[in-house]
């Protein structure tokens, strides 16, 4: 007996399904935007990246609660996502503040003199650096 085209992938597929549970309509892939910019929160634009070898870090942050960062700089775009807690930033000469919460993202301020303090509860973050090999991360 000889399958047609048809039939054999018909049943290829049902082998498939009832042996791996295959299906033709896997679950979504969703994509959500959370951020796309070329200027910091307090609205300064960010200067184009140093020459040289790219270098990306990735930090997980935990503030704990009621706690003043000291005020620091950031040499490179970076940009932190608030996976939980509420997180007060502001800038030293006090022009430029901003309250983030969990879910919410900001694009930090390069060369400018700030600090985050946290409420009543720890803060955690994920911060993303895009800097080059031996840039400090903050100063």
């Amino acid at each position: 007996m000889t399958l047609t085209n048809p039939l054999k992938a018909l049943l290829l597929s049902l082998a498939c399904l009832i042996l791996f549970g295959c299906t033709n309509n896997p679950a979504r892939v969703e994509v959500e935007q959370l951020l796309k910019t070329n200027q910091s929160w307090d609205g300064a634009p960010y200067d184009p990246y140093p020459s040289g070898q790219p270098e990306i870090t990735v930090l997980k942050i935990i503030i704990p609660a009621n706690t003043a960062l000291n005020w620091h700089t950031h040499p490179m775009p970076n940009v932190a996502y608030v996976l939980s807690g509420e997180l007060f930033v502001e800038t030293r000469d006090g022009k430029h503040k901003i309250t983030l919460r969990a879910g919410e993202v900001l694009p930090e301020v390069v060369q400018t003199e700030h600090r985050g303090t946290s409420g009543s509860q720890p803060v955690e973050l994920i911060v993303f650096y895009a800097g080059g090999v031996g840039m400090p991360l903050s100063q």
